[in-house]
């Protein structure tokens, strides 16, 4: 449990027509044995990886034994994005970083689903870019899916979305330093001015050089640099500006109404990355044509990253999807 998997991919082929053999998708779960419990996909964003519940787990607060998604009850399967580096294999993708798009992450992923012998899945939850490209799964595949929970994100990358990818990719390919400066200019958008007010209080260091908030933004900058190759993060930061369910399809409605998913949208009340005004534009679109399309929002001073912080509002919002089938199995 938890261990790292890999699965060979054989043929595949981009959206662009680019095609490619043997390509690496490695995978852990956590919990009961593939297919003897509802299996839920769990997407990870940017910086993250497979790892989501356990001794290093990034969501252990939400996944693990007892938590909010419990791997008593349920089988999660989270996979890395070939690419990510968590594998080691940094040159798992030998195209151009740019020759990919989310829908394409999103179709390795559900070859891996099949190799694995996965035809449906109860839940798929992602933040950010997975949740992005949970969106694309489901487009991909709009029966397939039980309940859709995509978290501080959107069905498309907007035009200030779009942007900020160029600023970063600008940075990744003239920077003498791509990694920390990149990071440094990618927190100020997951994170808010009150946030860094109420964490900092224009504080200094000790020895008076530099401002509190100088040294946390070198730190997170190092810190990426001494787990993320400048390959991985050149390919995640394109990948964010490619979430498009519409893309030579026809438009959102038409695309919404074909999933059958329960859609659960999650947005941030201050998120300055993916905004929530899209996420209740998306809401109000279909809401009249898809009855079980619902809308919640977590409120935080911290913006973007609260899908990562705050844990409890993020529980309370998701218990019912996951105790509902609890309490039918305790029933039955």
């Amino acid at each position: 449990m938890g261990k790292l998997k890999k699965i060979t991919i054989g043929e595949w082929q981009t959206e662009n027509g680019k095609t490619g053999n043997d390509i690496s998708l490695f995978y852990q779960t956590f919990g009961p044995e593939i297919n003897t419990a509802p299996i839920v996909l769990v997407n990870h964003a940017l910086t993250g990886n497979s790892a989501v519940s356990g001794e290093k787990g990034w969501w252990n607060e939400l996944i693990g034994k007892e938590k909010t998604i419990d791997t008593n009850h349920f089988t999660v399967i989270a996979f890395n994005i070939p690419g990510n580096g968590f594998d080691g294999e940094y040159d798992n993708l030998i195209l151009n970083y740019k020759d990919f798009t989310a829908r394409d992450i999103a179709a390795i992923f559900w070859k891996g689903l099949q190799e694995l012998q996965v035809e449906s899945l109860f839940g798929l939850i992602g933040g950010s870019l997975g949740g992005g490209i949970a969106w694309e799964m489901a487009a991909l595949k709009p029966d397939k899916i039980e309940n859709l929970i995509p978290i501080a994100t959107d069905w498309k990358a907007t035009d200030w979305v779009v942007a900020n990818v160029l600023v970063q990719d600008q940075i990744l390919n003239n920077s003498d330093d791509p990694i920390p400066d990149a990071r440094v200019h990618a927190m100020l958008l997951y994170r808010t001015p009150q946030s860094l007010k109420q964490k900092f209080k224009r504080k200094k260091n000790e020895t008076q050089t530099t401002f509190h908030i100088e040294d946390w933004l070198v730190h997170h900058g190092i810190k990426l640099q001494n787990r993320f190759r400048l390959a991985s993060y050149k390919l995640m930061n394109h990948l964010l500006k490619t979430i498009d369910i519409t893309r030579n399809r026809d438009d959102f409605e038409t695309v919404a109404k074909t999933i059958t998913s329960n859609i659960y949208l999650i947005a941030v009340n201050t998120d300055l990355f993916f905004i929530p005004d899209e996420n209740k534009e998306t809401f109000d679109q279909i809401r009249n044509q898809k009855s079980n399309i619902f809308y919640h929002e977590i409120k935080s001073i911290h913006g973007h990253d609260a899908f990562l912080i705050e844990y409890e509002q993020l529980s309370n919002i998701i218990s019912p999807i996951f105790n509902k089938h609890k309490q039918i199995n305790y029933a039955i």
